[in-house]
């Protein structure tokens, strides 16, 4: 299973920046005004090609009698979900009686605890340290979130040893794995029942009626699948059962244990938030999307267009993914799921040749110019397969760090469309060559060989002698 990471501590101290950059977004908010964030907010992170799920929380007071009751409990609840807690505190401000409180508080629940030091640029890190000693974690994690300085070792430290990671899925799970991820009583169990022809999971008109993510294999028209049947994903303050405070981390895992993610609507109800929020981590995770809208029978024709224009509204930011309108429970339009699931599978893995991927790009720049940045045109050489589930897309070049997002978006179509990807999002990675003359004070001026003297010096000093022997015969 992916490591889960939580992020506790008292407000302020930079919790909601470390997960904006552990997860390179921009999801949860982020400003200089304690207890901004309340409930619990999950996002996916990378490391080494190996994913984690991280949690930002509330902050907590330290004492139980002010504590604000809503969000002391997201924040205990996001500890039980954790593998990992990562305590933050205040490098300039130091160590608090707050501080003192929490670390009784977490460390009481027997977790892997460690403590980081947030906002150590522009301090001593070493008297920073020795501060928050007292607090008798064995080891400190010196950072500065807002600058990006020290995550990387943060990450590096605690997860680099990481057992699950060496999971072979591949062989675990036989097929297609296909994740079927969707609110509380959007119809995932009924869907799955009718894709495999039986009553294979149990069925109640009861939101939150499965607990845990349910591994399915099967076969259809001889391919293999893996259905995943996850526990529905409700707004956090309607999460209040033990049992089910565990099934939002089950969902997100096995959204990134699939190769395949169908995010299920409920067209009576319409997109929600929860449901963008769930298309949004799925593309974070890089997986092959299929949004399916059930619940379509007996809507009314205007009802219809409707909800398809609310649809191309609000899913404009995932246009590769192909929306189909079925009914799980009379079984409409189910059977073309197994071609778009198969197509979605087939774009994630496809194998796609250095050669084919540098004419692409060729005619990408032909048909639109890179801009001029620093008075040089940045020029893109070529371009190879990085990887599959999500292709990755390396291209080579000279100043890529300087290219703008609109010009990398407008790659990332024109890729799409040439490689006829369905169903599946596309990362980019840009790489600067190294210049050759860039140790050079003149990059432009020849390099000199040592032991020769240029030609015209050469004749210059000839004609200085024979000017001094003529002068001397006179």
């Amino acid at each position: 299973m992916l490591p889960v990471i939580a992020l506790v501590g008292r407000p302020n101290v930079g919790k909601s920046t470390l997960f904006n950059v552990l997860t390179k977004s921009r999801d949860a908010l982020v400003a200089d005004y304690p207890g901004l964030t309340r409930d619990r907010k999950y996002g996916h992170g990378q490391y080494n090609e190996n994913s984690y799920i991280l949690i930002d929380t509330g902050g907590l007071s330290g004492e139980s009698e002010e504590i604000d009751e809503h969000m002391a409990r997201q924040t205990l609840l996001a500890i039980d979900e954790a593998n990992i807690v990562l305590f933050m505190v205040d490098g300039r401000s130091g160590i608090t009686a707050a501080d003192e409180g929490i670390a009784r508080q977490i460390r009481r629940l027997g977790k892997n605890i460690h403590l980081v030091i947030n906002k150590t640029d522009g301090i001593d890190v070493d008297t920073a340290q020795n501060d928050f000693a007292s607090l008798g974690f064995p080891e400190s994690y010196p950072i500065a979130a807002a600058h990006k300085k020290g995550v990387t070792q943060l990450v590096e430290n605690l997860l680099a040893d990481w057992p699950e990671w060496e999971e072979d899925l591949d062989n675990k799970y036989s097929g297609i794995r296909v994740a079927i991820a969707g609110k509380p009583n959007v119809g995932k169990s009924t869907l799955i029942n009718r894709m495999l022809g039986e009553e294979r999971v149990v069925v109640m008109d009861m939101p939150g009626t499965t607990r845990d993510s349910i591994y399915i294999p099967f076969e259809h028209d001889g391919q293999e699948y893996t259905l995943i049947d996850t526990a529905g994903v409700r707004r956090q303050k309607k999460v209040k059962e033990t049992v089910e405070k565990f099934s939002v981390i089950k969902t997100l895992q096995a959204v990134d244990q699939s190769n395949v993610t169908v995010i299920m609507i409920d067209a009576r109800e319409g997109i929600t938030d929860q449901d963008l929020h769930l298309l949004g981590y799925a593309i974070d995770s890089g997986r092959a999307l299929l949004i399916v809208v059930n619940k379509w029978d007996g809507i009314e024709d205007y009802k219809k267009d409707e909800i398809k224009e609310e649809l191309e509204r609000r899913l404009s930011f995932v246009q590769f993914a192909d929306i189909y309108f079925i009914s799980a429970l009379h079984g409409s339009n189910v059977g073309l799921l197994y071609r778009a699931i198969n197509k979605a599978y087939a774009s994630a893995f496809k194998d796609m040749s250095t050669s084919e991927l540098t004419r692409i790009l060729d005619n990408a720049v032909q048909a639109h110019q890179p801009p001029t940045m620093r008075g040089r045109r940045i020029k893109l050489r070529y371009a190879h397969q990085g990887g599959k589930n999500p292709p990755i897309v390396v291209i080579h070049g000279n100043q890529t760090d300087l290219l703008p997002k609109s010009y990398t978006r407008y790659l990332m179509n024109h890729f799409i469309e040439a490689l006829k990807l369905i169903g599946t999002p596309m990362r980019m990675e840009f790489k600067t060559s190294d210049n050759p003359y860039a140790k050079r004070s003149n990059p432009r001026a020849p390099a000199k060989k040592p032991g020769k003297t240029p030609f015209k010096k050469t004749i210059k000093k000839k004609n200085k002698v024979k000017t001094r022997e003529h002068a001397r015969h006179k």
